[in-house]
């Protein structure tokens, strides 16, 4: 049996809501770890309070098949609740189970059972949950591994090929369990990807042109980073001799994106925070994911998995981020919001030349503002500097530091 690594963090944001009548929604990408998530959640129960009763259901195991419809599941749940001690009901990827939320809602109505779900389709969830369970659910989103969970997990300490390891195989959990070679971790990484395509993408969105989705995975793929429109992609795929409408585009890009596949980033206006309509963004939840179908190739992709891997640490320490638009077309590479706290950030692989530096940190100085702003690049020693208060830092220090501000 595999021994669990907790991912203390989870437990940390969720446990402050247990024992509350609210249902607990865990979202996120195949195999990034919401299963295990839960069992440290089973696990955290069960040591404040040993008397209680745990109803597990997981739908990606045979034991559970029979399991389809809201009357199945009322019916297997009612036969296991009991009246003498508090109940937690445990119930993995619930959109397998049709009219799921009927059931939820009742349980929740009666305040039977503390409720923990998880999902990986957000089509889905929102839709069902914003109806029959508006107000009485939050929802957290599980990540791939951070850099710092990556180390532990591979029990390895930080330096510049951990970090290397990192930008190419990526974060999910499971690959602490296989050699770190490109053949047997991209081997793996293909069938997650396989089945992520398949299964969360293709059947549960009834795409009908599986060879435009993967076209479309791969486009998305090689311009991490950078601006583009549906209509500059459907220009794109017609000089390939592909006749895809910007219609088609933006909903296979949103299927893409229900399924946690990649994340969409809004364009905004830096002084006045303006979101403009069009020039999104696009990164991957996994850099692994990302780099196994694409002929991947360090030295050429080296600046998106920088940039990537940038916009996956702000997410973890739960920042909106955007990407932003400066007076004369200057660009901003993140523009980062949480609360009262705004971050801007420029990402570059080196900053050799004085035209590079003028240009990264150029773009940071005509914001006039106090804001914390930074450089993050791959630079060894000129890592830690400081130019009018922008600080720049190596890309393996920010992704250590959690919380950075």
């Amino acid at each position: 049996m595999i021994k669990l690594i907790e991912r203390q963090y989870y437990t940390d944001i969720i446990s402050p809501f247990v024992d509350k009548n609210i249902i607990k929604v865990l979202t996120g990408q195949r195999r990034v770890g919401k299963s295990c998530i839960l069992q440290q959640l089973r696990k955290h129960i069960c040591t404040i309070s040993p008397d209680a009763n745990i109803i597990y259901i997981n739908k990606e195991l045979d034991e559970f098949s029979n399991l389809r419809t809201s009357e199945d599941l009322s019916a297997y749940i009612g036969q296991r609740i009991k009246t003498d001690c508090k109940n937690y009901l445990f119930i993995d990827e619930v959109q397998d189970i049709q009219g799921f939320e009927h059931t939820l809602r009742s349980l929740q109505a009666q305040d039977a059972c503390d409720i923990f779900i998880t999902g990986s389709n957000a089509n889905m969830l929102s839709s069902e949950l914003s109806t029959y369970l508006s107000g009485r659910y939050v929802e957290f989103h599980i990540h791939s591994l951070t850099y710092p969970e990556f180390l532990t997990f591979h029990r390895t300490v930080p330096s510049n090929q951990s970090l290397r390891d990192y930008l190419t195989y990526g974060g999910l959990p499971y690959l602490s369990h296989l050699p770190l070679q490109k053949d047997i971790v991209f081997e793996y990484l293909g069938n997650v990807y396989s089945t992520i395509l398949l299964k969360d993408i293709v059947k549960r969105e009834g795409i009908r042109n599986v060879d435009f989705l993967e076209s479309l995975v791969l486009y998305t793929a090689d311009n991490v980073g950078n601006l583009f429109s549906a209509n500059n992609i459907s220009r794109y795929l017609k000089s390939q001799r592909v006749n895809i409408s910007p219609l088609q585009v933006i909903n296979y890009l949103r299927s893409l994106q229900n399924a946690y596949l990649i994340h969409k980033v809004r364009r905004i206006d830096v002084n006045g925070l303006k979101t403009f309509e069009i020039g999104d963004k696009y990164y991957f939840e996994d850099l692994g994911l990302r780099n196994c179908h694409i002929g991947f190739n360090m030295q050429t992709d080296i600046h998106k998995l920088i940039e990537n891997a940038i916009y996956l640490h702000l997410l973890h320490c739960r920042y909106e981020v955007f990407t932003g638009q400066q007076s004369g077309g200057r660009e901003i590479d993140f523009v980062a919001r949480r609360g009262d706290e705004v971050v801007y950030i420029q990402a570059s692989y080196q900053l050799n030349d004085d035209s590079t530096r003028q240009r990264e940190f150029g773009n940071l100085q005509s914001i006039r503002n106090s804001y914390p702003k930074y450089v993050i690049s791959l630079d060894e020693w000129t890592s830690g500097s400081n130019i009018d208060g922008i600080r720049h830092i190596h890309l393996g220090e920010f992704l250590q530091n959690f919380e950075m501000v």
